[in-house]
């Protein structure tokens, strides 16, 4: 079996995508879980730059360094690359519909439909609020890539 690969995706893979790309990073390392994991955004506004400093100090808080993180767009390439591409909210999940090729291997699903009751919810974008909203979203995404690594312990 080959091992998982792993897209998260969010408007613009500054903020919630790659606080689920380091959540998973580390919880695949402490399971011992072999994954390729990946973010990038639907959108293209901040290509290249770091993540949010917010999002950095949060990471941090965590022990998690993301500085070296760069954000990308989503490209058609994703859709064969990656077994599975999470969108952290709805309009991002329609975007990715819209975009994606109509062949392509990568299951196109919500991420938080993976955490037992949030079936539908999307992670909080805490882009415009506070510390709290991005401690918010680190929990929704920390708890998501428990759930992906329990998946892969099967």
């Amino acid at each position: 079996m080959s091992q998982p690969s792993i897209l998260f995706v969010c408007l613009g893979n500054i903020c919630r995508s790659p606080l689920a790309e380091a959540a998973l990073r580390r919880r695949a390392v402490e399971a011992g879980v072999a994954m390729t994991i990946d973010s990038a955004g639907t959108g293209d506004w901040h290509v290249g730059r770091p993540p949010d400093p917010r999002a950095q100090e949060t990471a941090m808080r965590h022990g998690l360094d993301i500085s070296s993180y760069r954000a990308r767009q989503v490209t058609e390439a994703d859709f064969h690359k990656f077994g599975h591409v999470f969108a952290l909210d709805q309009q991002n999940l329609k975007d990715l519909r819209r975009i994606e090729p109509s062949r392509h291997i990568a299951e196109v699903r919500l991420l938080m439909d993976l955490v037992p009751g949030r079936k539908g919810t999307a992670v909080i974008d805490p882009y415009y609020g506070d510390e709290d909203d991005f401690e918010q979203a680190w929990a929704d995404v920390d708890a998501a890539a428990q759930a992906l690594v329990k998946r892969y312990l099967r």
